[in-house]
């Protein structure tokens, strides 16, 4: 019966009963998928850790009123953080593989993904956004110190000093 159920599903969803078109992946790669968080993801804690630590709070998160719901936003100064897992969002430094089962459902999902993070770049720039993308690499351990930097100059305010003198310890 599971096994009839999930192909109903599947055929369900074709037939704009749902979002989404699962009938070409497994079960299990179905349930992995949704499984994956929207926000509050762990690169995105990370960048928000860094940037209470940096004295930099007042923003928002996963704001609905900015295209794309940016991760993090500082409305007021209209400076939107994106970050991006490098598989889901197909990273053009990491150039990570295709599943090798549904290539072509695959290959149409990351297009997807990118031609919308592409959209979504356009139209905040389009209203006056200043937009930072970090990718998932960029906070692995030995790219943080430069990756602090970036943030912080993408951040601060005129009156803040430069990073070198606001955290002479780490230049």
């Amino acid at each position: 019966m599971g096994r009839k159920k999930n192909q109903e599903e599947g055929s369900r969803a074709a037939d704009g009963g749902g979002r989404y078109d699962f009938g070409v992946v497994s079960l299990a790669t179905r349930k992995s998928m949704q499984g994956n968080k929207r926000r509050d993801t762990s690169p995105e804690m990370k960048v928000r850790r860094m940037l209470r630590e940096m004295g930099f709070t007042g923003y928002r998160v996963d704001w609905a009123k900015a295209p794309g719901r940016p991760d993090v936003a500082f409305v007021g100064r209209k400076i939107a953080i994106e970050v991006r897992g490098c598989f889901w969002h197909r990273c053009p430094t990491c150039q990570l593989s295709v599943p090798k089962k549904n290539v072509e459902y695959w290959e149409a999902k990351f297009a997807r993904n990118v031609e919308r993070d592409e959209r979504n770049l356009v139209a905040l720039e389009e209203q006056g956004w200043r937009v930072l993308v970090l990718w998932e690499h960029q906070l692995r351990k030995k790219e943080l110190p430069a990756t602090r930097r970036l943030i912080y100059e993408t951040v601060r305010r005129p009156d803040d000093p430069p990073y070198d003198e606001a955290f002479p310890e780490e230049a």
